[in-house]
């Protein structure tokens, strides 16, 4: 199986933390050079120094802000135009706050839709040209099983996240001539900050403890155990690989058999 990613250009959205820092070491491991887009310059400096390095890998970073998509597309398109390729794209970011869908301000659905759609959108613009020059490209969005059943208590993040799926499956129809691939990775329950913030969140709205939070999650997890980051970054490594060129415009959920439907 070929899963070699020496020479190829992988650009790794919210990659300081959690499932987007997982991916981005992931794909370093398998030999892609990798730039990292996060808004925090320290954790984006800290970062690049724990991805693996041979002689032909030279990471790199770009700082922006997902919240500004006007933004995003000028760093990134000025730095690509300097780096002249791309065969890789990771999509992610951090999920909007909880909270029914009926008590969300308006506010908040534009906004997560501007940090998630547009700046998704402005992103692909951007590698898209890159790719078809090279005839190779990967485009990887991590979303969430929400995409195929919607969780409780998640309002916007529910509606953002059909959208962006949604959005992605167009994009696989318009790419695939290109030797351009549009797929999806949903994570379940993971271990990362989000995680602890949702269960932060509703210990404090319930008065319920952790572990009781934790084990009625847990119950609808096959698995009986919370993913690591480095488990959802394996699935999306595996769709940016060559062995992975027949497959586009799916939904890959990594949620230990949480979801009931296929």
């Amino acid at each position: 199986m070929d899963l070699n990613l020496q020479h190829k250009h992988a650009v790794v959205c919210g990659s300081t933390q959690g499932i987007g820092k997982a991916v981005a070491l992931e794909l370093a491991l398998l030999g892609a050079t990798v730039t990292l887009v996060a808004r925090n310059e320290e954790r984006l400096q800290e970062t690049v120094k724990e991805l693996s390095t041979e002689a032909s890998q030279q990471h790199q970073y770009v700082v922006a802000d997902f919240s500004r998509p006007r933004e995003v597309q000028e760093r990134l398109e000025a730095y690509l135009a300097k780096l002249g390729q791309a065969h890789i794209l990771v999509n992610n970011t951090g999920g909007p706050a909880g909270g029914p869908a009926l008590d969300a301000a308006l506010e908040e659905f534009e906004n997560a839709f501007a940090a998630h759609l547009l700046s998704n959108h402005v992103l692909v613009q951007a590698v898209v040209p890159y790719m078809k020059e090279a005839g190779f490209g990967r485009i990887i969005n991590i979303i969430s099983t929400s995409v195929k059943q919607p969780i409780k208590g998640l309002g916007v993040s529910n509606t953002i996240r059909g959208a962006v799926a949604n959005w992605a499956k167009t994009l696989s129809f318009e790419l695939a001539p290109f030797g351009i691939t549009v797929n999806n990775v949903l994570p379940g329950a993971t271990l990362t900050a989000r995680h602890h913030s949702l269960i932060e969140t509703r210990m404090q709205k319930t008065g319920l403890r952790r572990e009781e939070i934790e084990k009625e999650m847990l119950a609808g997890i096959p698995a009986n155990r919370f993913a690591e980051p480095a488990e959802v970054a394996a699935a999306a490594a595996f769709l940016a690989s060559p062995a992975a060129g027949y497959i586009n415009g799916i939904n890959v959920p990594v949620d230990g058999g949480r979801l009931g439907n296929l």
